[in-house]
């Protein structure tokens, strides 16, 4: 017999924070809208395949380190060169992401060069005010 422990609530929607930022912050800095709404269509990000996922603390734990790498390694080439080191964490995460059913069809070439102007509906409001 294996025991194992669950996932805390917290960690759950941590990873739902992280996916929320891949596309608010990350996605409009190098894909279009429309691109980005095939993403959400195509579940980009999302559990395609529940039996991978358990929700155990570990999976938890990974997946938000997965997912926390990858955002690490886009923001840091956007001020950098591609090196190998880049390219090793990068395509290391997306397998741990995608071992437990999150999309990730992406290779590092694709962050390589941010748009020139960062202007989407994805993107979130710098303020709340309406004017």
């Amino acid at each position: 017999m294996k025991i194992v422990t669950a996932s805390t609530p917290e960690q759950e929607n941590y990873i739902e924070e992280l996916v929320d930022y891949m596309y608010s912050e990350v996605f409009p800095n190098y894909f279009s809208d429309e691109y980005i709404e095939e993403l959400k269509e195509l579940h980009v990000l999302l559990p395609t395949n529940s039996d991978l996922y358990n929700g155990t603390l570990k999976e938890a734990f990974q997946l938000i380190s997965g997912i926390q790498s990858l955002i690490a390694v886009i923001e840091t080439i956007r001020h950098e060169e591609v090196a190998e080191h880049h390219q090793e964490i990068f395509e290391k995460n997306t397998t741990i992401v995608e071992d437990y059913g999150y999309k990730f069809p992406f290779q590092i070439h694709h962050f390589a060069k941010p748009k020139e102007e960062c202007i989407s509906l994805y993107s979130k409001p710098t303020s709340q005010y309406i004017m």
